[in-house]
């Protein structure tokens, strides 16, 4: 499929798809003319990369991890640093986790309150 296509599938602009492209998180085919062609699987990658972003993760993190992610029931990460750096990742998203779990329960609380009134 073209970037337009793969755009309106995922909601994500064009520009962002070139950008996720020049940050190694996508690799699409090139046709003959320059075109690139997306295979069916980035639509889930897309959508992947973008929860990702939207947990904190950097480009930089998502680019190490992605692989890690395809193949998480093959786990053998011989970097004990890389291993290490995605165990505070993991941290920090639990962390956040957290705090929004607390923040629904206090809107949930509020609406609760209003609603009876």
């Amino acid at each position: 499929m073209r970037i337009k296509e793969l755009s309106e599938r995922t909601g994500v602009s064009a520009r962002l798809l070139r950008y996720y492209e020049e940050q190694g998180l996508l690799t699409p085919r090139r046709e003959e003319n320059g075109y690139r062609d997306y295979d069916e699987p980035l639509v889930e990658r897309v959508e992947q990369i973008r929860s990702l972003l939207g947990a904190g993760l950097t480009t930089e993190i998502i680019r190490a991890v992605l692989p890690c992610l395809a193949e998480a029931a093959d786990s053998r990460y011989p970097a004990p640093d890389f291993v290490d750096r995605i165990r505070r990742e993991r941290g920090r998203m639990a962390e956040r986790h957290a705090c929004l779990t607390k923040n629904l329960q206090a809107m949930d609380a509020y609406l609760a309150a209003i609603v009876k009134a």
